[in-house]
């Protein structure tokens, strides 16, 4: 399983998160189990493989801090979400952009433009082209306005090629 696969999972997890009264560890811990692959592996083909340990705490991780953050998460999400009220905006898109965010903003072993392709990916196999870019532009303009600096700077680890 490659993390693109475990980062889809989690934001089909912090999807259902926004249905239910259940909390992140009840989620994590109902469909986190080699059972629940095994009856999803045959409708979904993401469940077809058990996360091994790293993707399980990436996957925890990732459901856990957006579900600890989730008033900040989706106060960016209406501060960048100009014309539209947050009610408007379907919830998958909501969950995708949720992830994402959280990503840049407390996983900093993933960069900003990988949360932001990874996002724009997932989104494009749940929603209409439309809100696809409509996701890309609010976590564009997240990004660039919320961390200036490092947009600026080079790719790679940040230091300058020796000649």
């Amino acid at each position: 399983m490659t993390r693109t696969i475990a980062r889809e999972i989690a934001v089909h997890l912090i999807y259902e998160q926004g249905f239910g009264e259940r909390t992140a560890a009840q989620t994590l811990e109902l469909a986190l189990n080699e059972e629940n692959f095994r009856q999803l592996a045959g409708e979904e083909p993401l469940y077809k493989e058990f996360p091994d340990e790293a993707q399980r705490a990436y996957i925890q991780e990732l459901v856990t801090g957006v579900y600890d953050h989730c008033p900040e998460l989706d106060d960016y999400i209406s501060h960048y979400s100009i014309g539209w009220s947050f009610s408007r905006i379907p919830r998958v898109a909501v969950a995708v952009m949720r992830a994402a965010m959280y990503e840049v903003l407390y996983m900093p072993d993933v960069p900003n433009a990988s949360a932001i392709d990874a996002a724009v990916e997932i989104a494009k196999k749940y929603e209409s082209p439309e809100v696809v870019s409509f996701i890309n532009g609010i976590l564009g303009s997240f990004v660039r306005d919320e961390f200036p600096a490092k947009e600026s700077e080079p790719a790679g680890n940040g230091e300058q090629a020796q000649p």
